[in-house]
């Protein structure tokens, strides 16, 4: 009897996935989004060895990114073959994972035999589109999906919009810079620290076919702004941040054991989603009174791995998610990764690429090259079990607002494990109210400068005031803005007032 004759015929596997990409300088030219999800697609059938397997595809999950598409979902299935799948469209604020999970989980219920989570976006020939001054349309839609999944609150608070933080990175430098001050860094050996971890994630990058920029980096180039890498929000340089200017889609094709061995799929191309963890708290980043902590990640990260009867020591191969290096180093800590391990398979948004809203189904991918190339490399050149066998992918959706996990091996396990761990984060996670029209003294909790076009605009500082309550504040004072990057004044208190900070106080 071989591995998979005694697992449940409903065990869902992953029997097909493909990463695609262009890189066309003609915008007018250059495919659209949906072209790139279908040609993903197909590939992901081919991967498979199975062309019959598209019209079996019962249910078509895609991420929204930048376009405009109405049923994107609905689109795909007609051209793949599968026009009477059921299609859900997940907006911005919605996990990348809650998708992959839900797909599982269903095939695991006997509710599908096959899924397709689709995603994809053409950022970079948006980006052409401006830099030529051209007009370029996607094609229009009218028809209506499924089903539409939505976050349920606003992922910003007022007072958070008041001082300019619209955009994810001020956030996500305000709360690197409290995990800064808990772990006792300097200003200087943190910009060092994660210089030099963003550098080893571009060698990664370097050795990923299907990453966008191949190039390695020092870590000074990482570090140092200059005109090709200006500083965005102290300390991140744009070579830290995110590179969602890419024409990138990724396809998974699940099935039930049943349906793959019905489509003659090679068991030896399987792979096996082990774990589908996550939280659906929301906490607005000035609503949290511990700005250094993520609960939901330490939560559904420990999930994830119990859930599959592991240790988080039994992971081969870990790819966490990197829109900025804050959300690779607090979700590390939380997790309680071993100290030295590497942190991407891809090489990260930055490098990798990050399709807009898309980036868990291209680690997925590499995730399944790597650990299906296991199957063929034994470990140590020896018998028994070939390694690696276990990869993790962690997935965040706003500013670390929602976490998920999932567990992949190239071997199968009993079955699929799904958690939804929301009322657990929810009653571990410390808030607080927030108030916008706060005069006095607050003790600063994360703080950053933002930047346009490469010149520092204002110090942007949450804090907490004496009665425990939130504060936002801005400052456009070239003093504070000096004194924040050469040492940091987390941990330092400030008067307010009409949302303005004034004076250091140690």
């Amino acid at each position: 009897m071989t591995e998979t004759q005694s697992l449940d015929p409903a065990t869902p596997v992953l029997a097909g996935w493909a990463a695609v990409s262009q890189r066309e300088d003609d915008a007018t030219t250059a495919r659209e989004p949906i072209d790139l999800m279908i040609d993903a697609t197909r590939a992901a059938a081919r991967r498979a060895a199975s062309e019959r397997v598209l019209a079996t595809i019962e249910c078509i999950y895609t991420p929204r990114g930048r376009w405009s598409y109405a049923n994107p979902g609905g689109e795909i299935g007609r051209a793949v073959g599968a026009p009477h799948a059921r299609t859900v469209l997940s907006t911005v604020g919605v996990l990348q994972q809650t998708l992959i999970g839900d797909a599982c989980r269903r095939i695991r219920d006997g509710e599908l035999g096959t899924a397709l989570v689709v995603g994809g976006e053409a950022g970079y020939r948006l980006l052409r589109a401006r830099i030529a001054d051209v007009e370029i349309e996607d094609r229009q839609q009218r028809d209506e999906p499924g089903a539409v999944w939505s976050p349920e609150q606003e992922l910003r608070h007022p007072a958070e919009l008041r001082v300019g933080l619209q955009m994810p990175i001020g956030i996500y430098c305000m709360a690197h810079s409290a995990f800064r001050a808990q772990l006792g860094r300097s200003v200087a050996e943190h910009r060092h620290a994660i210089a030099e971890l963003w550098s080893g994630f571009s060698e990664v990058a370097a050795a990923n076919p299907d990453a966008w920029n191949r190039q390695t980096y020092m870590p000074e180039e990482v570090e140092i702004p200059s005109e090709r890498n200006p500083m965005q929000a102290f300390p991140y340089t744009r070579r830290m941040c995110s590179s969602w200017s890419v024409d990138q889609a990724g396809a998974l094709i699940f099935c039930s054991i049943a349906r793959a061995r019905e489509l003659g799929i090679p068991e030896s191309s399987w792979i096996y989603p082990i774990s589908s963890t996550e939280s659906n708290y929301m906490a607005q980043a000035s609503t949290r009174t511990e700005l250094w902590r993520v609960p939901g990640a330490a939560i559904a990260g420990r999930e994830a791995v119990s859930g599959a009867g592991l240790n988080i020591e039994d992971i081969d191969l870990f790819d966490l998610y990197s829109a900025f290096p804050a959300a690779v180093e607090l979700y590390g800590s939380e997790l309680g990764v071993p100290v030295g391990r590497p942190l991407t398979v891809t090489g990260g948004m930055s490098f990798a690429g990050g399709p807009y809203n898309n980036y868990t189904l291209q680690a997925v991918c590499r995730m399944a090259d790597l650990l299906q190339a296991s199957q063929r490399v034994p470990s140590g050149g020896g018998a028994g079990r070939q390694a690696p066998r276990l990869g993790l992918i962690s997935n965040a959706s706003g500013v670390l607002t929602k976490q998920a996990f999932g567990i992949w091996s190239d071997r199968p396990a009993e079955g699929f494990y799904w958690a939804d761990v929301t009322e657990a984060v929810k009653r571990e996670s410390r808030t607080r109210a927030v108030t916008m029209e706060y005069e006095g003294e607050a003790r600063v909790d994360g703080e950053t400068v933002l930047y346009t076009k490469g010149k520092p605009d204002k110090a942007v500082v949450i804090a907490t005031a004496p009665d425990g309550k939130g504060v936002v504040a801005e400052s456009a004072d070239p003093l504070a803005i000096e004194r924040i990057e050469a040492s940091g004044v987390c941990g330092n208190r400030v008067r307010v007032s009409a949302g303005q900070f004034f004076d250091f106080e140690t």
